[in-house]
């Protein structure tokens, strides 16, 4: 490989928003898991793909406030409501804020993080409460036993179980053919 070359993403389901990308980190392939902040090199390809690679060190505290941020998240997604949860994801926005001022072309919006590790953790999480807002109960597990992918369910009535029809989707519809055969 050269200097140049940068590596391909190997997850499944890219390009999610901010918030479902970070929980898209770890992933089965081919029931093998994933985990996309397991190293080093693979942290730096996630922050290069979020906008990150310039403003923050793919090192152990950003992982460490990733891996956190994803886990409570995730939490919270899957259904589990609880205070403790909501003031673990309240800490990590604690580490940022944004300041809002008048610059000479108009109104101007500046995150500023305690730390510049936090960035990505406080972004994702201020993307899943803007989710909360714009699109409540849009950020969706996948339905197939096997599958540990998010995604946004875009549907216009909001039913998508699946990731990906053409996998998970598909793999489920063969399922139940199969059993329906074997009655």
């Amino acid at each position: 490989m050269t200097e140049d070359a940068v590596p391909q993403d190997p997850r499944p389901l890219p390009d999610e928003p901010l918030v479902v990308d970070l929980l898209n980190t770890r992933w089965n392939n081919g029931g093998n898991p994933r985990d996309l902040l397991a190293s080093s090199d693979d942290l730096a390809l996630w922050l290069r793909a979020n906008g990150f690679a310039d403003r923050v060190p793919a090192d152990d505290a950003t992982r460490d406030a990733l891996i956190l941020t994803r886990e409570v998240i995730k939490r919270l997604v899957d259904g589990e409501d609880r205070p403790e949860l909501r003031a673990e994801l309240n800490s990590v926005l604690a580490h940022g804020s944004i300041r809002r001022s008048l610059a000479a072309d108009g109104p101007a919006e500046r995150v500023e993080v305690d730390a510049p590790a936090w960035l990505p953790a406080w972004s994702a999480a201020a993307d899943y409460l803007r989710m909360l807002v714009e699109a409540p109960g849009r950020i969706r597990s996948c339905a197939h036993p096997s599958c540990i992918l998010y995604f946004y369910d875009t549907s216009k009535n909001g039913t998508r179980r699946w990731h990906s029809m053409a996998t998970c989707g598909n793999r489920a519809k063969a399922s139940r053919h199969y059993a329906r055969g074997k009655v």
